[in-house]
């Protein structure tokens, strides 16, 4: 295995912190806004401050943990992808042993701060641990492993849903939805700058089973979290800053799914789109926000 000079000589501390992928945030961010779409709906605005912190912490947490997780299971897989054969346990720059001990520590952090929940939500916390650790290997055997990446992503409403108000209620289901819908949109977006590499090597993808469908299936996905997040402002009787950031998410999505119908669309697009839905995501949640004050 051949690494990069760079890699070669890169601190133990800098490559834990690759290894948790904080040297990416829009992964670790794009986690967090379902969470925050959840837990102000559901506090009607007003969630309270120290709530709002732990999920923000667990987020940061939680998805660490994920990250070393999935990377212990492709540590063989990982050097044969152009995207990830620089990751630390690809590349040996970290050993398993380290990769363990950082994911327990994560793992750890999160149960912490779960303690601060009531007995639901740490319930749901415990439920999705197995989600987690499982999505890695529906990658081997399930012909659509970003919908297991999905439902992972899902708890993170249910968890700061009933975080707010103790019980699950049946808009909690729509913003569920809207989210499941919403990770297969933009993972599916991710897994196609992977396409080539993941046929060679095996392991499945969304991007390989709707195959030159792809960008239909995208477009059909976003279509679908802007029916459910209509759904779940008129429940929830949203104002008007709510429908404005719906519609230009609706907009920016469009354009989304018209840079992926491109013949042979630049490779850093997919990237650009991952990041793109981040920005969308915190637009929403300011509109959500905003329905609450105006």
């Amino acid at each position: 295995m051949l690494t990069s000079p760079e890699n070669q000589t890169e601190p133990t501390w800098k490559a834990v912190l690759r290894l948790l992928r904080w040297n990416k945030p829009a992964g670790r961010l794009i986690l967090m806004v379902p969470a925050l779409w959840a837990v102000f709906l559901a506090a009607r605005g007003t969630p309270p401050v120290p709530l709002v912190g732990v999920i923000v912490l667990g987020t940061f947490a939680t998805s660490a943990a994920g990250c070393v997780v999935n990377d212990l299971w492709d540590r063989d897989i990982d050097p044969q992808v152009e995207r990830t054969r620089d990751r630390p346990l690809a590349s040996r720059k970290l050993s398993i042993t380290t990769g363990i001990v950082v994911a327990m520590v994560a793992l750890c952090c999160a149960a912490i701060l779960a303690l601060y929940l009531n007995p639901l939500s740490f319930a749901l916390c415990v439920a999705a641990v197995p989600v987690i650790i499982g999505y890695p290997l529906a990658k081997r055997a399930f012909p659509v492993p970003q919908l297991v990446l999905s439902i992972a992503w899902g708890f993170a409403v249910l968890i700061s849903w009933t975080a707010a108000v103790s019980h699950l209620e049946p808009d909690t289901w729509i913003l569920w939805g809207a989210t499941i819908l919403w990770t297969l949109g933009f993972d599916t977006v991710y897994a196609m700058s992977d396409r080539e590499d993941d046929l060679r090597v095996g392991v499945n993808s969304s991007a390989i089973f709707f195959g030159d469908r792809a960008p239909e299936a995208v477009g059909f996905f976003f279509l679908g979290t802007i029916a459910f997040l209509a759904w779940e402002g008129a429940t929830r009787h949203l104002s008007f800053p709510f429908w404005i950031a719906l519609g230009c998410g609706a907009i920016l999505w469009g354009w989304q799914y018209l840079q992926l119908r491109q013949d042979n669309p630049p490779k850093p697009i997919y990237g650009q789109i991952f990041g793109q839905n981040v920005s969308i995501g915190f637009l929403l949640l300011a509109g959500m926000i905003g329905s609450y004050f105006i």
